[in-house]
């Protein structure tokens, strides 16, 4: 592991200069943010050692280096799933990476469905904690110290001066957000009704099938971590429809320029 991380590492430096303080992943049709970096250099993930490719539509498969504000950051244009057939090491890869490479905080968007029954498609949702039903866990095998110790503390993945400056960020810009817990399954299929029910009956209030792993590690490598999900449809048992991905894709698009507004003032203000 170690070596792989060097090897990405000493890659990716040979291509910039740039020391990022944050580290950004960009989900499901949530891309846009990488139009607001002042791009300094853009690397394909097929040219990084180590790195997986995206296979899901509307993931570029892009690391971007460059800064929003004055902020140095590195964002992934595209993430990795578990559905996909890659281990929980190989989706995790690139947080590695984002640490090695200095960045000490971690944004991470994604697309969920809506079982808060509060919940509209198109809110936004800062995730406050997580349930983990992927039934993997990317720290499974040997540990290496020197990236993070054996039982990291889980009592806040996500940092609370983060979410308190993203809420603050939301009412200063008029954004709608709300504020929840995210559970992620392994998927690639959606949800039955009586899963549905069951997920929102131990605490959920979104599901999706991404963001836990790569969280679980930015946290062993002491890294903080803000979260945020675009609810793109609602997943209410007793008023389920059948699955559309081209109004999923569309709803997320439609979010994602207030997505992209309160991740970019988050990262000029914390």
């Amino acid at each position: 592991m170690k070596s792989k991380i060097k090897e990405a590492h000493d890659f990716l430096v040979s291509k910039t200069t740039l020391k990022p303080e944050a580290g950004i992943i960009l989900g499901t049709g949530l891309g846009a943010l990488a139009d607001e970096i002042e791009t300094e250099v853009t690397v394909s993930y097929e040219d990084i050692p180590h790195f997986p490719l995206s296979t899901v539509e509307s993931h570029a498969g892009r690391l971007i280096f460059g800064t929003i504000g004055s902020r140095p950051v590195m964002a992934m244009q595209g993430r990795f799933h578990y559905y996909e057939g890659y281990s929980m090491q190989q989706i995790t890869f690139p947080v590695r990476v984002m640490k090695s490479m200095g960045a000490r905080t971690l944004l991470v968007s994604n697309a969920c469905g809506g079982m808060n029954p509060v919940y509209t498609a198109g809110d936004i949702m800062i995730i406050s904690d997580h349930i983990n039903l992927l039934g993997d866990n990317p720290l499974i095998g040997p540990n290496h110290d020197s990236l993070g110790p054996r039982f990291p503390d889980m009592l806040e993945p996500y940092t609370r001066g983060l979410i308190e400056l993203a809420e603050q960020i939301a009412i200063e810009e008029k954004i709608r957000v709300q504020k929840g817990v995210y559970v992620a399954v392994a998927g690639p299929c959606l949800e039955t009704r009586a899963e549905y029910r069951f997920l929102r009956g131990i605490g959920a209030d979104v599901v999706g099938m991404s963001t836990i792993p790569e969280v679980i590690v930015a946290v062993h490598s002491s890294m903080r971590v803000l979260g945020l999900s675009v609810v793109t449809d609602e997943c209410l048992p007793d008023a389920l429809e059948p699955v559309d991905i081209e109004k999923i894709l569309r709803v997320a698009a439609e979010a994602e320029p207030k997505l992209t507004l309160l991740m970019k003032r988050v990262i000029e203000r914390m």
